[in-house]
This record gives structure tokens, sequence and C-alpha cells, in this order.
């Protein structure tokens, strides 16, 4: 690479440092030993997440299936700890539902910039992960609204998504969450504790 490249290429490597700079910076997670507010924190944070059915589908039928799905609980650092969905009954996954609401949703930090720039594999404790056991449920009123808007702030390009589709709005009713944050092994909150939690340090 001659100097003249370099030169041309040096405010380009600058910005894009000052642009991991500030998507890591910022990004305190909590102590692995507050385990509730550890999981709402990877829920805020998170966008998508791989959600398990029990399908309905030959060959597989009876069988898990994984498929991943847009997720938001909120604006981040303002999110509400419930998972919410835009969904349609022409999705593989929603056809599982409507004959089996049970579901199981992963959320991982690994989908953020934090795990890879602490060098992190995905698999690893440290990177943050959460599984959220439960069922999936159509929100309807008031809490629609709170979905759209939710969603729609975090995934604009569902705005325009067909609307033959018939689109609507589901959460992840949680009975149980676990949470893989650090080494010894999961560790299980109660929905109780899970929606008291504060994810964010209160200045």
């Amino acid at each position: 690479m001659t100097p003249l490249v370099k030169l041309l290429l040096l405010p380009l490597l600058l910005s894009t440092l000052a642009l991991t700079a500030v998507q890591t910076s910022g990004f305190q997670i909590p102590p692995h030993e507050e385990v509730a507010r550890m999981a709402r924190f990877v829920v805020n944070r998170c966008d998508w997440a791989s959600m398990a059915t029990i399908s309905t589908h030959e060959p597989v039928k009876g069988q898990p299936f994984s498929n991943a799905f847009s997720i938001s609980d909120g604006l981040p650092g303002n999110g509400s700890g419930t998972p919410y969905m835009y969904l349609t009954h022409m999705e593989i996954s929603v056809q599982d539902l409507q004959v089996n609401p049970q579901a199981s949703m992963s959320v991982s930090l690994a989908q953020t910039p934090y795990c890879k720039h602490k060098g992190y594999d995905p698999q690893s404790p440290l990177c943050a992960h959460i599984i959220l056991s439960g069922s999936v449920q159509e929100v309807n009123g008031t809490e629609a609204d709170v979905a759209k808007k939710s969603l729609f702030s975090r995934h604009p390009e569902m705005i325009d998504w067909p609307v033959d589709h018939n689109w609507f709005f589901a959460k992840m009713n949680i009975t149980q969450v676990w949470v893989l944050d650090y080494f010894g092994g999961v560790k299980m909150v109660s929905p109780e504790d899970y929606y008291k939690a504060m994810p964010y340090e209160q200045h």
C-alpha cells in the first residue's frame, strides 16, 4: 500500500474507529450477580431472537423448530421487558403456534458489538444470553398500540410490509427466564423478579 493510499484511507479508518468506540463505550452490562437485571438488559439491547416452536409440518412434525424473529420491548434504555413481535399466519412458525402456543425464545448479546469487542465467542457464558420460556399470544387494544410503537421504532421497515399478509402484534408471555452470563451454569429467574428488575442504573 502506497503512502498516498494510506493517507487517503486514514480518515475512513479514524471514522470507523470512532464509530466502534461509540458502539462499545457506554455499553456497561449489569454485574453477573444481578441475574434478573441482566436478563432485562439483554432483552432491551437485542433486536431479534431465535424462537423455537413445536412443528406441525412434515417431515419434522412434533419436533422443535427454531426460527428468527424481530423483537422489541421498547426503545433502547427504556424497555418494558416484554418482547413484542409483528406476525402473520402465513409464517410457518406462527402456524405451529396456532396449534400449540408454547415456545422458547433465545436472545444473545452476540448480536450486539459487545461480545465481539470483548473477544467472547457467542457460545461463551461471558457473552450473556437468555432463554425465555412461555407462550405467544396476540395483543389487542392499548397493548397493540404499545407493541406497534415498540416495534416500528426499532424496525421501521415493518411499516411498509404488505398489508395483505394480515399482520398482527403478539408478545411472549413469559413463564420462566433462564440466564447464562457467567461461569457456573444456568440461573433461573421468575417472571416476577424479571419484571421488577431495572436493567439500567438510575441516575
